[in-house]
């Protein structure tokens, strides 16, 4: 078990296994809001489902509407458990708290590997273990 500290961008606990990637991410055009699968072709995650997960990568990209496809995912009942993210950009920051869902960021995601089970406590504590 690991233990890492970040800066809280949206507070709140959230656990599940996480789902990484070494690339940013487009929210919008990214990811689908209606089913919460990753429809970019060229991302590492195309195919993959954010519904429920840990979604773990360095920062987002893209347009300020990707705020609102956040928003999207978390009424369509498809959202992230919890974002952690090495750097939190405003767009993801904003989707994080008008979405009420944990995030932060300031970590070393190298240190997070896809299905690891993560734990996200208050003041941006986050235990990974496997």
């Amino acid at each position: 078990m690991r233990v890492l500290q970040g800066r809280v961008i949206h507070p709140g606990r959230a656990h599940g296994r996480a789902l990484v990637s070494s690339e940013p991410l487009s929210l919008l055009g990214g990811i689908d809001p209606e089913t919460g699968i990753v429809i970019d072709r060229h991302h590492p995650l195309s195919g993959q489902s954010v519904a429920g997960r840990v979604l773990v990568f360095p920062t987002g990209r893209g347009s300020t509407v990707g705020s609102y496809v956040l928003y999207q995912l978390k009424r369509n009942g498809v959202a992230p458990a919890a974002i952690i993210n090495a750097r939190c950009e405003p767009i993801v920051a904003v989707g994080a708290i008008i979405s009420d869902i944990p995030a932060v960021d300031g970590i070393d995601i190298s240190e997070i590997r896809s299905d690891d089970w993560v734990r996200i406590e208050e003041g941006g504590q986050i235990v990974v273990g496997s």
